[in-house]
């Protein structure tokens, strides 16, 4: 029996060894293969970080590109056209203007002469189906050809010619309208990676800005352009050129003065009332009713110049002013509208004490006066709009100019978080104009602070204290941020309960 056992037990012994001499030649045959998963996804991972940050590299220099040349769209073409072809492994690449009716060649990279001569020679025409960009244009959306060769409404010859077999074309939209289009291709056929036509969809959005810039940049010069060469004009009155008050306070003087009458007004409609924008003379009025009544009402009514005599026997007519002449002691008036784009916006009014009618010679003078206060008034109007929107566009350029530096950051420091919040943080302090901030990340039930900006103490104060339970303190902003995953503005933290 102890034979048996002992042999027994031997038998065993051998056996689990077999076992285990098995199991280790299956981790050993295992090991080699998972090491190369591995290192493949390894590579994999590498490759996408250094697409990635290709790609923030590219965006940033066309954002760079466009605050530093706002007025000159040509230079941010050709940076977007070329960084499209290269990081979509394109053999070339198209940007195109739309003006409503005609496509325009206005950007390409890659093209042979003669390929670039020929377009030249087509363009500009209407677009239509025969290339990926006439089709985006026309639809409104994204246009993608995987075989141009096999696409019997495509222009093979231009295909041919070019040596291409794909093509994908990104729509330029501006609030919903087709201002342009990108197009890149290739040599051989099939789609592009859903990931390529992403990045051609934010070129073609940054082309828009560009557009955008440079538009309300010319707009706004050509504006400005005009309103010196109207401020020659209104010289002559004063030399505030964009003081209004003071233009038609020196408008209405000089009106009194020439045309020799004994006081002048402007009035200017607000509801069922004309009120008073400037007056010289004895008698001040603040306003009148808008009335067929009033000669100034009628004026701006009718569009007509009214001139009356004696407009203290004019009772029937103009009951109203009838009433105001025997009241104030005057006689004649003289009434010109002011007329812009054929609509009356006020008017200008002359009076004097004496039955004696205005000369044609002061009827066209207090005409000429209207003229003026109507360049005046709008002169005014257009500045102030235009100043409005040399704010938001010089806010809009801010904002660009942060992106790009906050971009920048991440792609000289792409291992690193820090430098990246902490330059995200700075900007939005100083674009909101705010006097301190924080970023904190949400970690289970606490927010931590990884970045803070502000006065020393609240800067110490976080870093010693960067952990925020919300169980702790349950309603303040960061709990109902937490609960909602909304905005929460709060205009004055002491009076939020």
């Amino acid at each position: 029996m102890k034979g048996r056992a002992t042999a027994g037990s031997k038998n065993a012994k051998a056996r689990r060894r077999k076992a285990k001499g098995r199991c280790s030649a299956r981790l050993v045959n295992l090991r080699p293969r998972s090491d190369a998963n591995a290192r493949e996804q390894l590579e994999q991972s590498r490759r996408e970080l250094k697409e990635a940050l290709e790609h923030q590299a590219a965006m940033s220099e066309v954002l760079d590109l466009i605050s530093r040349t706002p007025t000159n769209v040509q230079p941010v073409f050709d940076a977007i056209i070329e960084s499209a072809v290269r990081l979509c492994d394109a053999v070339f690449g198209v940007v195109w203007r739309y003006d409503g009716e005609l496509l325009h060649y206005a950007a390409s990279h890659n093209f042979t002469r003669a390929v670039l001569d020929r377009i030249l020679k087509i363009y500009p025409k209407r677009p239509d189906r025969s290339i990926a960009a006439g089709r985006s244009i026309l639809d409104g959306r994204i246009a993608h050809v995987p075989d141009m060769l096999a696409d019997p409404e495509y222009g093979h010859e231009l295909a041919l010619a070019g040596n291409w077999r794909a093509s994908v074309a990104v729509p330029m939209l501006h609030e919903g309208k087709v201002v342009g289009a990108v197009s890149i291709g290739k040599a051989e056929s099939g789609p592009f990676s859903p990931r390529q036509i992403q990045l051609l969809t934010t070129f073609a959005a940054q082309a828009v800005i560009a557009i955008e810039n440079a538009r309300l940049l010319n707009e706004l010069r050509d504006s400005l352009q005009q309103q010196t060469a109207t401020a020659d004009v209104l010289k002559v009155i004063s030399r505030s050129t964009f003081d209004l008050q003071a233009v038609l306070n020196t408008l209405v003087e000089s009106a009194a003065r020439l045309c020799e009458a004994y006081d002048a007004a402007i009035w200017q409609p607000d509801g069922k009332r004309l009120l008073l924008l400037a007056h010289h003379g004895p008698i001040r009025v603040e306003s009148l009713p808008l009335l067929r009544g009033t000669a100034a009402g009628r004026a701006f009514l009718d569009g007509q110049t009214v001139h009356i005599t004696d407009l203290q026997s004019e009772a029937r007519e103009y009951p109203e002013s009838s009433e105001n002449a025997r009241r104030w002691g005057f006689h004649t008036i003289l009434c010109v509208p002011l007329m812009r784009e054929g609509v009356a916006i006020g008017t200008i009014a002359l009076r004097r004490t004496e039955a004696q009618p205005f000369t044609e010679r002061q009827v066209a003078l207090l005409q000429t006066f209207a003229d003026q206060a109507v360049i005046a008034i709008e002169n005014v109007r257009l500045f102030e709009a235009e100043q409005q929107r040399t704010r938001e566009l010089s806010e809009s350029l801010e904002q660009q100019t942060a992106t790009s530096e906050v971009l920048k950051v991440i792609s000289s420091s792409p291992g690193e978080l820090e430098p990246v919040f902490n330059a995200l943080l700075a900007n939005a302090i100083r674009i909101c104009e705010a006097t301190f901030g924080n970023l904190l990340l949400f970690e289970g039930s606490a927010f931590r602070a990884v970045a803070v900006q502000g006065e020393e103490s609240y800067n110490d104060y976080l870093r010693r204290n960067p952990v925020i339970d919300l169980r702790e303190s349950p309603g303040v902003p960061l709990d109902r941020i937490a609960k909602t995953k909304q905005v929460v503005h709060v205009p004055d933290l002491r009076t939020d309960a």
